[in-house]
């Protein structure tokens, strides 16, 4: 291909992605990416990069293309370098052999790389911060495909696993990008609408309680071997179990002998917190696995070798930012005062660091349903605005570290964002040991490991 034919091939092509409609979600902080967005750039190149052995067709490969130009173009801005000395020859043969070029080496430069050789492929919807896809690698597993719509979550993924996840798995463009073939579908799928916490509204709940039947699409459409979903306790008794029974339903009429759902507690997979979850596991009926014969896996860590807070507790004192000051004391002393007189059980709660930590949860009280006391501090000098003092008892926050740890996740886990955003990811993740142990017995089941 000529110089300039090639230079009139990109200009016109420089952003032929799929037209992704562009919106932002402000009630719920979302974006959904756009056309040329370059968030959308970066999930179809980063998805490439890792999975570069498949074929692609004439206009995939130029929608790459089109990501590559503009990765490097924001490169050059970033690091200054002299990248506009390539030549459209050279961006094509990157497209064609991503692997000799060391224009990537910052999507491949993470914690958490897949295997070099998998045993078996999968899928992470509603994937957050990749909790599935650690477990899932530890086991194998490479992940072809992986979609989540908030834009913190997707920094973080990024920064773990050199892949940007696709955005809102409600649109037939961002579905178009999942391979036709894999071997598991992984999906912890949003729990708010059938949380005991709150209103329970379940599949009456049109934000969140439907995102069950983009599964059950996915699901009917490529047809893996196995399934592992994963979601609140609350599930199980919602709406008097018509909820769990309608989408046991649907997954058998899609084509899957279930599994009799089993509650699962963290807690027996060593981490300290008892956190409980319902798993949904599924196997393709074509493979006549006697789903009788599966065993969900015994506790791992009961009694006296069970995990302790202290175990997961920072080694070095945390910061003074994390102990709370003494007006704030007082007032969630007065706020659960106010409940207990109410017949409530509402409110803070101190946790024996010889014991283990309640769930934790995003929103209301989560983190002052999991304070501990600390006296390491020495410095009590604020570093942020606040009233009063800060407390002489030691009472502070778990930090976003000792959250990582409650659900399993490893030390060189990158977090990439602030605190806010921090807590919410690991309180909306699942719980890194007990997916994986129950991942293994599944995979084990139809000879995938």
């Amino acid at each position: 291909m000529s110089s300039k034919t090639t230079n009139s091939k990109n200009k016109t092509n420089r952003h032929s992605l799929v037209n992704f409609p562009e919106e932002i979600d402000e009630k719920n902080h979302i974006k959904v990416y756009g056309e040329t967005s370059y968030e959308n750039q970066i999930a179809v190149l980063s998805h490439y990069l890792h999975n570069s052995s498949e074929k692609l067709s004439k206009k995939r490969k130029e929608e790459i293309v089109g990501a590559i130009r503009e990765f490097l173009e924001r490169k050059q801005s970033r690091q200054k370098l002299f990248i506009e000395e390539l030549t459209d020859e050279d961006i094509w043969a990157a497209a064609e052999s991503p692997t000799q070029y060391n224009l990537f080496e910052e999507f491949f430069n993470v914690p958490f790389p897949g295997p070099k050789e998998p045993r078996f492929t999968f899928i992470d919807l509603f994937a957050g911060i990749g909790g599935f896809r650690i477990a899932m690698q530890n086991l194998g597993g490479k992940c072809v495909y992986s979609s989540e719509f908030d834009v913190k979550a997707q920094e973080s993924y990024l920064a773990n696993y050199g892949e940007m996840p696709f955005g809102d798995i409600t649109k037939p463009t961002t579905k178009q990008y999942i391979p036709k073939k894999f071997d598991v579908l992984c999906a912890g799928f949003p729990c708010q609408a059938f949380s005991l916490a709150g209103k329970r509204l379940g599949f009456k709940d049109e934000t969140r309680g439907t995102l069950f039947f983009e599964i059950e699409d996915i699901l009917r459409k490529h047809q893996p071997k196995a399934i592992f979903l994963e979601n609140v306790k609350g599930l199980a008794i919602h709406d008097k179990g018509r909820t769990l029974k309608t989408i046991l339903e649907h997954l058998d009429d899609a084509g899957y002998d279930v599994v009799p759902p089993q509650i699962v507690n963290a807690m027996d997979f060593g981490v300290p917190q008892h956190r409980e979850r319902i798993y949904i596991l599924g196997f393709k009926k074509s493979l006549h696995v006697d789903i009788n014969k599966f065993k969900y896996p015994e506790p791992q860590t009961t009694g006296d070798n069970r995990p302790k807070f202290k175990d997961v507790m920072e080694k070095t004192v945390p910061s003074v930012k994390y102990y709370l000051s003494d007006v704030y004391v007082e007032t969630l002393k007065r706020h659960r005062s106010r409940h207990e007189a109410a017949g409530h059980g509402f409110g803070y709660e101190i946790i024996d660091i010889n014991g283990v930590a309640n769930a934790i949860v995003v929103g209301g009280m989560g983190r002052e349903r999991n304070l501990v006391i600390d006296k390491r501090l020495t410095d009590f000098t604020p570093v942020t605005n606040i009233k009063g003092e800060v407390n002489r008892d030691g009472i502070r926050r778990m930090t976003p570290r000792e959250w990582a740890r409650l659900q399993g996740f490893p030390d060189n886990f990158r977090i990439v964002v602030a605190d806010a955003s921090a807590y919410k990811q690991f309180g909306n993740s699942v719980a890194v040991p007990a997916i994986q142990a129950t991942a293994e017995k599944e995979l084990k089941m139809i000879k995938l490991i």
